[in-house]
This record gives structure tokens, C-alpha cells and sequence, in this order.
């Protein structure tokens, strides 16, 4: 458990590396980057957002399971529990927008730029939120109408990210669980996924820095008490001796 809590730790500072920069840097974001650019940017965010994220999860539940064959009844019970902590921060997620009270970026810029009054704004229910997005940006021809749709359907409070806590909790499980196991491409795909998964908030107007530092906090926690309760009352998750001899047997033609 030890060496998957400082693995984990360490995918936790990397995560946070690109945040951090960017909220030192002072870069706040304004809304006309070109729309080439933010198009892919919003296909990765929306392999979260839902339904694809219900796909995105069952896809990684499986890949996950077979990552762990060799140690399958505790990886199951690790991916419920897992299941379970996500849907749990998802709830703390929603409790904590509400004491917090964070104006999305894209919020904060119609409060300037149209004068739009954004406590009055957050006072309103979700549906009264997206009519009044797409009054004030019915007529913006310069903004994408893809973005003007997502900003309508997604007009609740910024802080914390709960798609950076979806995409980090994944990453730091494949960091913690699956590195021991060589599946380094798998592992680099999942930490690279949940950088460009945060990054697209930021330039979508969706969050700031602080919101995804503090989700990756969050994820980390979520990562550590999966781990520990599986291995509590399930069983290790480090390769047992048939794991290990596979992996030296995939690894003898790359030491060659």
C-alpha cells in the first residue's frame, strides 16, 4: 500500500504542475481563441461529460479488469468501490459549489462585458441560467455555436472541477495500480488524458486554475481510500508471483 500511496502522490504533483503554472502566470482567460483549437479541445473534455462519460467509464472499467486478470476478484471490488467514491465526490463536488459559490470564468466575462448581473444570474434555476446565456449570446457571431450550447447546458458554480476529478481519479489509479504491472502506455495515455481533460476546461471558460488544483486533491484522496479499503478487506493489488513472471516475460525481448 505504501509504494501505490507514493505512486499515487507523485502522479498527484505531476497533475498539478500544469494548474500551478498557469495560475502563477496570471493568465486569465477571454473568449476568441481560434475555433480550430478549442473544437478538439471540447471532444476530449465531452469523452466526461454525459453520456459519453457513462462510455468513457465502462471502457476503462473493462481495460482496468484486465490489467488486474491476475488479481481480478480484488480488481472488481476495487473498481465498485471506486465507482462508488467517484459518484460519492461527484455529491461533494455539488456541496461544495454551493458553499463556495465560484462564478465559471465564462459567467465572470457576461457580468463585464454584458452587464449581466451574476448574483441575480445564480439566483435563477438551471433551465431560467441556460435561457439567459443564450439571450445574451444569441446574436455572437464570434463565438462558436457549439460553445454557446455548452455554456447553456453548463451553468453551474466553477470550484471544484468535476470533470478534472473524473479524469484525475482514472489517472492516478492507472499511475498507482498499473506502473508496477509495465503498462506504461497505458499509464502515460491516462496522465496525458487528464492534462489535456483540464486544460480544456481552462480554454473553454469553463474553470480556473484553482478548481482543477483543488479536484486533483480531491482525486488523490479518492485514489488512496479505494486502494486501501480494497486491499483491507479484499486483498493486495501488488502482482502475486504468476503476474511476475509474465511481466519479466514481456519485458525479455526489450532487454535483449
Amino acid at each position: 500500500m505504501y509504494h501505490i500511496v507514493r505512486r499515487v502522490i507523485l502522479g498527484t504533483v505531476i497533475l498539478l504542475v500544469m494548474p500551478a503554472i498557469v495560475w502563477t502566470s496570471g493568465w486569465l482567460w477571454t473568449p476568441g481563441l481560434n475555433p480550430s483549437i478549442l473544437r478538439p479541445l471540447f471532444w476530449v473534455t465531452e469523452t466526461v461529460s454525459k453520456p459519453w462519460g457513462i462510455l468513457t467509464t465502462i471502457i476503462l472499467c473493462a481495460w482496468f479488469l484486465c490489467c488486474l486478470r491476475f488479481r481480478l476478484k480484488a480488481a472488481a471490488v476495487l473498481v465498485v468501490i471506486l465507482g462508488a467514491s467517484i459518484v460519492v465526490g461527484q455529491y461533494v463536488k455539488d456541496f461544495i459549489k454551493g458553499e463556495v459559490k465560484e462564478p465559471r470564468p465564462y459567467v465572470a466575462w457576461l457580468g463585464t462585458s454584458h452587464e449581466m448581473d451574476v448574483v441575480q444570474f445564480y439566483a435563477m434555476k438551471g433551465k431560467e441560467r441556460g435561457k439567459e446565456v443564450k439571450a445574451l449570446l444569441g446574436d455572437d457571431a464570434d463565438l462558436p455555436p457549439w460553445l454557446k450550447k455548452s455554456w447553456q447546458n453548463d451553468t453551474g458554480y466553477a470550484f471544484p472541477s468535476g470533470h478534472t476529478m473524473f479524469a484525475a481519479t482514472w489517472a492516478l489509479l492507472a499511475l498507482g495500480i498499473l506502473w508496477p504491472r509495465r503498462h506504461v502506455k497505458t499509464v502515460i495515455f491516462m496522465m496525458s488524458w487528464a492534462v489535456i481533460v483540464m486544460g480544456s476546461r481552462l480554454m473553454l471558460g469553463m474553470h480556473w486554475p484553482r478548481d482543477l488544483m483543488a479536484s486533483v486533491g480531491i482525486s488523490a484522496i479518492l485514489v488512496i481510500i479505494a486502494c486501501w479499503l480494497t486491499e483491507r478487506f479484499i486483498g493486495p493489488l501488488t502482482p502475486p508471483p504468476a503476474e511476475k513472471r509474465e511481466i519479466a516475460q514481456r519485458e525479455a525481448p526489450e532487454n535483449k
